[in-house]
């Protein structure tokens, strides 16, 4: 991934229209490996695909607030497995203000690091390993981008409670729109009741995020234009879909980002790794996974067709 050309097409994404986008291509493409990944009966990933593609989405939330509530991050005998292992470089604990946000942050960690560990459980010698996760780079490429820090400057999610927050931001929507993506596709009713409760989960931790962002709106209306600019940047990357939604206003508030039928909206896995990997022409690795993600399913959207 080019930072550069991800900054770049983001500051510019409000001049170009849903058709200038990159069309999207097959939901899951060609594997690190070159060699198809593994389908199911219906031609769609195996059940073990997509929750090795959810365990690396939850080794990057767990390695966030861990990091962030407890300074320390996930424990050498739940990073381990198949694919090519990788460090964590950014994190530390916060000094948070608020005992709210400092509990939030605690609670959520304490989920996300169960979650790897029923993942880790249910795939077993299957499981994916921890690949190389930035918690530094990666949060200033997409700050500059929004306009949070200008072009130069760092932006340290662990500065303080509200850049926390903001940085919680990026990943919980994110969480949630993956699980309801991938949902038609496991065909398993174990694993797609396991499925089930994660998103549920993610959900909730997403409108805890989402209001607390908001009661910090009420205080300072600089806020909501944070984070206006957090989910421009997102709905720009993920795909052509205009469907990422801020936190609305003081007087109107959007707490809950539904469709018109009042239900949470899903993403692709190609969409949703074109956010984590901050490009909208992505590849196979970027942003907060410089090297990609192990698994079968490690591909973006690829580059923009006109």
């Amino acid at each position: 991934m080019s930072e550069n050309r991800f900054i770049s097409d983001v500051i510019s994404a409000s001049a170009e229209t849903q058709t200038d986008r990159a069309q999207l291509t097959d939901m899951v493409v060609e594997a690190q490996t070159g060699s198809p990944p593994v389908k199911n009966s219906d031609g769609g990933p195996s059940d073990s695909s997509i929750l090795n593609f959810a365990l690396s989405l939850e080794y990057l939330e767990a390695e966030f607030y861990l990091r962030g509530a407890t300074g320390q991050g996930l424990p050498d005998d739940l990073v381990g497995g198949t694919g090519t292992p990788g460090p964590v470089s950014g994190g530390r604990q916060v000094h948070f203000q608020s005992p709210l946000v400092k509990n939030i942050a605690r609670e959520i960690a304490m989920d996300e690091r169960a979650h790897v560990v029923f993942l880790r459980d249910a795939l077993g010698s299957a499981a994916v390993a921890r690949p190389r996760i930035s918690l530094d780079h990666s949060f200033t490429a997409a700050a500059t981008a929004a306009g949070l820090v200008k072009p130069g400057e760092i932006f340290d999610p662990y500065a303080n409670d509200r850049n926390f927050l903001f940085a919680a931001f990026l990943f919980e929507d994110v969480g949630v729109t993956a699980f309801k993506g991938a949902a038609p596709f496991i065909s398993n009713k174990t694993y797609l009741d396991a499925a089930a409760g994660l998103l549920a989960t993610e959900a909730y931790h997403a409108g805890i995020i989402r209001a607390s962002l908001y009661n910090e709106g009420l205080v300072d209306e600089s806020v909501f234009d944070a984070v206006r600019k957090l989910s421009t940047v997102r709905n720009a990357v993920s795909g052509p879909a205009e469907d990422d939604q801020d936190l609305g206003t003081r007087d109107e508030a959007n707490l809950i980002p539904t469709d018109e039928h009042g239900r949470a909206f899903g993403r692709t896995p190609a969409e949703i790794l074109n956010i984590v990997y901050l490009d909208a022409q992505a590849g196979a690795a970027g942003g907060f996974y410089p090297d990609g993600i192990n698994g079968t399913i490690v591909h973006g959207t690829g580059p923009r067709t006109n």
